[in-house]
């Protein structure tokens, strides 16, 4: 049995822009996940609602990705991979972060797992990051996350650069799936069966 931690926001979580509510376990992309990959794998779902890579958040507080990564790497272990998806909400206006900086939070986060004991034999975990992909037509959410545009459209290039600094595995979202007009910032179904393929390719190019 392999066991994999899927560590990100609301898009993990599985939010949908049309209702505000979650999507069922198979319509999430990490429930496609288990899917594609079958009863030899053990898939966990670790979404939280706005959470950062690395930054407290002075409205709604608990978000900060790197705070609580630590103790749920102990609590899940041993992990083969952890997979991180991570940025979005760091793009907020509230924040003012541009998205070098934005690319580097999901690299610590990738250093904690990478010096973790976590892993099989109390070595660390492999790490795939994923550079979550621009965000779309903002509506609701349009002051929220003011400027988060142009700024998103840099997520390829930071990421990528990340991800070679640390030597881990990347996958760029902008690749495979795009941002809902809906809200502009999370997945609608098609999109979330889409991503849910291309991690599972992934991971098997990884694991197997």
């Amino acid at each position: 049995m392999r066991t994999i931690l899927c560590y990100g926001d609301s898009n993990t979580w599985g939010y949908a822009p049309a209702t505000a509510e979650r999507y069922s376990q198979d319509e999430r992309w990490t429930g496609v996940l288990r899917q594609e990959l079958g009863a030899s794998y053990l898939i966990i779902e670790e979404g939280l609602n706005g959470r950062t890579t690395v930054w407290d958040d002075p409205i709604e507080g608990y978000k900060n990705g790197k705070e609580y990564l630590i103790p749920c790497l102990e609590s899940h272990k041993p992990l083969d991979l952890v997979i991180i998806m991570l940025g979005t909400n760091d793009l907020k206006m509230r924040f003012s972060l541009p998205a070098y900086d934005i690319a580097n939070g999901a690299g610590v986060l990738v250093d904690v797992v990478q010096k973790s004991d976590a892993g099989p034999d109390e070595g660390p975990p492999k790490v795939l990051l994923i550079a979550p992909p621009p965000v779309a037509k903002l509506t609701e959410f349009a002051e929220m996350f003011e400027g988060a545009g142009p700024k998103s459209r840099k997520f390829s290039e930071h990421y990528r650069r990340v991800a070679e600094e640390y030597g881990c595995e990347l996958l760029d979202a902008s690749e495979v799936i795009v941002s809902s007009d809906i809200d502009g910032i999370h997945f609608e179904p098609g999109e979330h069966r889409k991503l849910g393929q291309a991690v599972a390719d992934a991971v098997r190019r990884i694991l197997e």
